[in-house]
C-alpha cells in the first residue's frame, strides 16, 4: 500500500511539473508584448525594456522557466503586472473567495446526486424515474453559464429574493477578524449570523449554477449503477432471505454502485474550478477564478501561471481524496494495494 502511494504521488509530481512546463510556455508565446501591454502605449521604449528584464523576457525561454521554477519551489510566483502584488498574496487574498463556492457547490453535487439516483432506482420505470432521466440530461448538456444567467435573470431581477453580485451587500461589514478568508466560516466564529446568513445567500445562485452539470452526471451514474447492481446474484439472495427493501437498498445496494460515482464527482469538483471562470465574472465576484481571467485577458504572465498552477494541485489533492474515499468503499483497492507491497 505504501508503494502504491509512493507511485502515485510520483506521478502527481510528474503531472505539476508538465502543467508548469505547459503553461509557463503557452503565456509568453501567445502574440503581445507583457511589458508593453502593463505599461501601456504612452511610456518609453526604456522603460517597457527594463520591466522586461525584471521579468526576465530578454532571457532564453528554458532560462525563463528555470528562474520561475526555483521561485515557484519557494512560494515565489514573481509579481501580478495587474494589481503589482506579488501573485502568491493574491492568491491568499481570492482563493479562499473561490473555495466557498467550490466547497457549497461539492457539497449540493454529491448530496442532490446521490438522493436522485437513489429515488430514481427506488422508483424504476416509473414517471419519477423518467423526470429524473430527464433532467439529469438537461443538466449534463447545459453549461454552467447558462444557468448562470437564467438565475440572474429569474432570482435577480424578475423574482429577487437573491442576490447577483459581490461577496456579500454594501451595507454589511465583512468579518471583525479573517481566520480562514472564507467569510460563511469566520462569520460563524465571530458569532455574526447575520453576516453569515448575507455572505450564504451571496453563494448560493453561483454555487447552484456550477453543481447542476455535476449533480446530474452523478444522479445518471447512481441510478445506473444500483439498477446493474440489483441484478447480481448477492442482491438477488438477500431478496430471497426478505431483507427489507430499505435495508436492502441502503446496506448492501447503495455502497458498491458509489465507487463508480465518487471518481466522476472528484473530476467534477475539480472541474468547477474551471467552470468558475466565467460564473464568477458573471455574478461579479471576487475570487480567483475571476482574478485569473483578468489575468489573462491582460496577459498577466506570472498571474496567469501561479492561477493554474493552483488549480492544478487542487486538483491532484482532490484525486487523492478520491482514491482514499474509494479505498474505504471497495476493500479489493486496499487488497490490490497491500499486494503492490
Amino acid at each position: 500500500m505504501v508503494l502504491r502511494w509512493l507511485q502515485r504521488i510520483g506521478v502527481y509530481f510528474l503531472v505539476l511539473l508538465g502543467l508548469s512546463i505547459l503553461v509557463f510556455v503557452i503565456a509568453r508565446v501567445i502574440p503581445g508584448d507583457p511589458a508593453r501591454q502593463a505599461l501601456g502605449p504612452r511610456v518609453s521604449e526604456e522603460t517597457v525594456q527594463a520591466l522586461r528584464e525584471k521579468l526576465n523576457l530578454d532571457k532564453p525561454l528554458f532560462t525563463q522557466y528555470v528562474l520561475w521554477f526555483k521561485g515557484a519551489i519557494r512560494l515565489d510566483l514573481g509579481d501580478s503586472l495587474l494589481t503589482r502584488r506579488p501573485v502568491i498574496e493574491d492568491v491568499r487574498r481570492y482563493l479562499p473567495a473561490t473555495l466557498e463556492i467550490v466547497l457549497l457547490s461539492a457539497v449540493f453535487m454529491a448530496a442532490g446526486g446521490i438522493l436522485f439516483g437513489i429515488v430514481a432506482t427506488k422508483y424504476t420505470g416509473k414517471w419519477q424515474d423518467a423526470l429524473i432521466r430527464v433532467l439529469s440530461y438537461l443538466g449534463i448538456v447545459s453549461p454552467p453559464f447558462v444557468w448562470a444567467v437564467l438565475f440572474m435573470l429569474l432570482f435577480g431581477y424578475i423574482i429577487p429574493v437573491l442576490p447577483t453580485t459581490g461577496r456579500i451587500a454594501q451595507s454589511v461589514a465583512a468579518p471583525t477578524r479573517m481566520i480562514t478568508g472564507m467569510y460563511t466560516v469566520d462569520y460563524l466564529l465571530t458569532g455574526n449570523l447575520a453576516g453569515w446568513w448575507d455572505a450564504f445567500k451571496h453563494l448560493l445562485l453561483p454555487s447552484i449554477a456550477l453543481m447542476l452539470g455535476g449533480m446530474a452526471q452523478a444522479a445518471r451514474l447512481t441510478r445506473s449503477n444500483m439498477v446493474e447492481n440489483s441484478m447480481k446474484d448477492y442482491i438477488q439472495a438477500q431478496q430471497a432471505y426478505g431483507v427489507p427493501e430499505k435495508k436492502l437498498l441502503y446496506k448492501y445496494l447503495l455502497k458498491p454502485s458509489l465507487i463508480p460515482t465518487i471518481s466522476i464527482l472528484a473530476l467534477d469538483i475539480a472541474a468547477v474550478f474551471g467552470n468558475a471562470f466565467l460564473v464568477e465574472n458573471l455574478f461579479n465576484y471576487p475570487g480567483l477564478s475571476r482574478y485569473g481571467l483578468s489575468a489573462m485577458l491582460n496577459k498577466d504572465i506570472n498571474a496567469i501561471s501561479g492561477v493554474v498552477m493552483v488549480f492544478g494541485l487542487i486538483f491532484i489533492l482532490v484525486n487523492i481524496l478520491s482514491d482514499m474515499v474509494v479505498a474505504w468503499l471497495d476493500p479489493r483497492v486496499r487488497l490490490m494495494g497491500g499486494a503492490d507491497v
